[in-house]
């Protein structure tokens, strides 16, 4: 059998050896270009074979569970087990996540910054593909960020939240900046509210991440530049859906994204 080719499953489906999977998905996030804070791809070793994923975005035990009650062979999300500097014990809520996927066999696959960076597949493409933002630029640190123009009925503030909040289906957070006409929009999913001054260099007449700290408030006040906050699992839903269609389309696995609620 050729590298990364399939095996005919149970019931039609597609089986493919658990380290083929985790080259094939290697080999299009390219994890080796990134300083992340965590392992990306393999995390935790269960079934050898794998034919159902189950996609989420976080490897929390409500997940963790709904893989085991549908019976999937591999977990694959974009928030992993383990980060940098955490405790390094397995105790407490970590031994029950590690526990149950060993119980059950269960291989967890995680890509952080490489699924945010993707030009097509990434969080960052993928929001930009809800609202129609077309990336014409990047910026910050490893060009995680996105910068593009503007829709014209979201060249508002309120215009740009109101579309924000039907696609998102949940309130954002919008710190006006000088009020200026928004005709470019600089994003970066999940908790990239550092980036802000970055996006500010860059030309961006708003900035949309997932987070908000202290400080942002002053520097829209002060810079002109406008800031929302639109969660940060709400933005981060959409490099994982896109990772698992094309998993399934091109490796015939059955696929399935699970959307747990968050208000984070």
């Amino acid at each position: 059998m050729k590298e990364n080719t399939p095996t005919t499953g149970q019931e039609g489906c597609q089986t493919l050896p658990r380290d083929a999977l985790v080259r094939l998905l290697d080999g299009w996030l390219e994890p080796g270009r990134f300083k992340d804070y965590g392992p990306n791809g393999l995390q935790v070793e269960g079934k050898p074979q794998v034919r159902r994923v189950l996609c989420g975005v976080t490897a929390s035990l409500a997940l963790i569970d709904a893989a085991i009650q549908r019976g999937a062979d591999a977990l694959l999300v974009h928030h992993g087990l383990f980060w940098r500097g955490q405790e390094q014990r397995l105790t407490g809520w970590m031994k029950a996540r590690v526990q149950r996927l060993l119980a059950h066999d269960i291989n967890l696959i995680a890509y952080h910054l490489p699924l945010d960076a993707h030009a097509e597949l990434g969080n960052n493409a993928q929001l930009g593909r809800q609202f129609g933002w077309t990336a014409d630029a990047r910026f910050g640190d490893q060009d995680l960020g996105f910068a593009g123009v503007l829709p014209e009925d979201q060249q508002t503030l309120d215009g740009l939240r109101a579309v924000l909040e039907q696609q998102l289906a949940r309130p954002v957070l919008a710190i006006p900046g000088d009020g200026r006409p928004l005709h470019r929009v600089a994003w970066c999913t999940g908790g990239a509210q550092g980036f802000f001054e970055a996006a500010i260099a860059s030309g961006a007449d708003v900035f949309v991440t997932g987070e908000v700290s202290e400080p942002q408030a002053h520097y829209a006040a002060e810079t002109g530049v406008a800031f929302i906050a639109a969660g940060h699992h709400a933005t981060e839903r959409y490099g994982v859906q896109a990772l698992g269609r094309r998993l399934a389309d091109e490796a015939g696995l059955e696929v399935e994204f699970l959307d747990l609620h968050n208000p984070a």
